[in-house]
């Protein structure tokens, strides 16, 4: 089998920090991030938007109908930013980037991150392009996450926060959903060589597993039935969709970085070092919206209200989807109805 080679976004920049780049872990790394930009910067019309797990900067090709003329995203109104994350495949720093020490691809060496990590490169890329200020930060999943982490990084920072299907930490059912991937990453026998096909195997089994999580039963329902013979006894729909989404997912993203993104899911905590989740949020001082979607079992509307409580100046609302936690990928046009008139309020 060829090597793979994870193709990255079209139109990508890059900005590299002076400096090692301190990880909450202890160890430092040479950062690069790579990120994508649409419209034009007038001073105070930036929106930062954070991409959730196996994404990348081109907000346009994974999120559609958003950066369009008349949607929350309209180019020809903001200016919107988004950088690829800290441990990614698609630009920035990460697994497959070169070890200075060795010259060669760091795999499964490279070290542990945190969301805040993630965090913290954003606000240097913001640095660098001169935002002192954003009108939102957006972020659905642990694209909220990072959100979050930016408006506690630096108050003042995001004077508007949307944080969509997301939460102030991570809890032990999602904990154990990312470790259920991970064990199917370690259960291939080439996860752990030095080679950009490691895992790969393991990652369709990994994709398998974290669909049923994003989905759930009302979207597989919706979607899978044997509509055209329903007295089948085996080819089912549900099978080839499991098989074709873990293929898919194998082939544009490194096993390595899967690892280390499950890994900072999992230590998602905004309370720590900060006295605890709720006095955190209780310091966000950013007018924030909440969006919580009704089937998400991942990150269950629970999670949501539990922002909308602690957090001082904060709405919420509830999109009604059979889509579960990838209704934010899914419902578009109830999204912008939502999210374009609170960015401009």
């Amino acid at each position: 089998m060829p090597e793979q080679t994870i193709p990255l976004p079209a139109d990508v920049r890059y900005f590299t920090p002076a400096g090692p780049f301190r990880l909450e872990c202890g160890a430092a790394i040479p950062l690069r991030i790579a990120y994508h930009t649409y419209g034009t910067f007038t001073g105070d019309n930036a929106l930062w938007v954070c991409h959730a797990l196996t994404a990348n900067s081109e907000v346009a090709d994974w999120w559609p109908h958003t950066v369009e003329a008349g949607k929350f995203l309209d180019p020809a109104r903001w200016f919107t930013v988004c950088a690829n994350i800290v441990g990614s495949c698609y630009g920035t720093t990460g697994p497959a980037s070169p070890d200075p020490a060795t010259g060669k691809p760091y795999y499964g060496a490279f070290p542990s991150v945190t969301v805040r990590d993630m965090a913290r490169a954003n606000l240097l890329l913001a640095d660098h392009l001169g935002i002192a200020h954003a009108r939102a930060v957006i972020g659905s999943s642990i694209g909220g996450f990072q959100a979050l982490e930016m408006a506690l990084e630096r108050p003042g920072f995001a004077r508007k926060l949307i944080l969509i299907a997301t939460a102030a930490r991570a809890q032990p059912w999602t904990i154990a959903a990312d470790e259920a991937q991970r064990m199917a990453l370690e259960a291939d026998t080439t996860f752990g060589t030095d080679s950009p096909d490691a895992g790969r195997r393991g990652m369709e089994a990994a994709r398998a597993i974290g669909l049923l999580t994003y989905r759930g039963s009302s979207a597989y329902n919706a979607t899978q039935q044997e509509h055209d013979d329903p007295d089948k006894t085996r080819g089912f729909r549900a099978c080839s969709y499991q098989r074709h989404q873990g293929d898919k997912l194998s082939r544009r993203f490194d096993a390595y970085s899967y690892r280390r993104i499950t890994e900072a899911f999992d230590s998602h905590n905004v309370g720590r070092g900060r006295g605890g989740v709720e006095r955190a949020l209780g310091t966000i001082g950013a007018d924030t919206l909440v969006v919580g979607i009704t089937s998400d079992i991942i990150l269950p509307v629970g999670e949501q209200l539990a922002l909308w409580r602690h957090i001082p100046h904060c709405r919420m609302e509830l999109i009604v989807s059979d889509f579960g936690h990838d209704g934010f990928l899914v419902e578009h046009a109830k999204l912008d109805a939502i999210l374009g008139p609170f960015i401009e309020s």
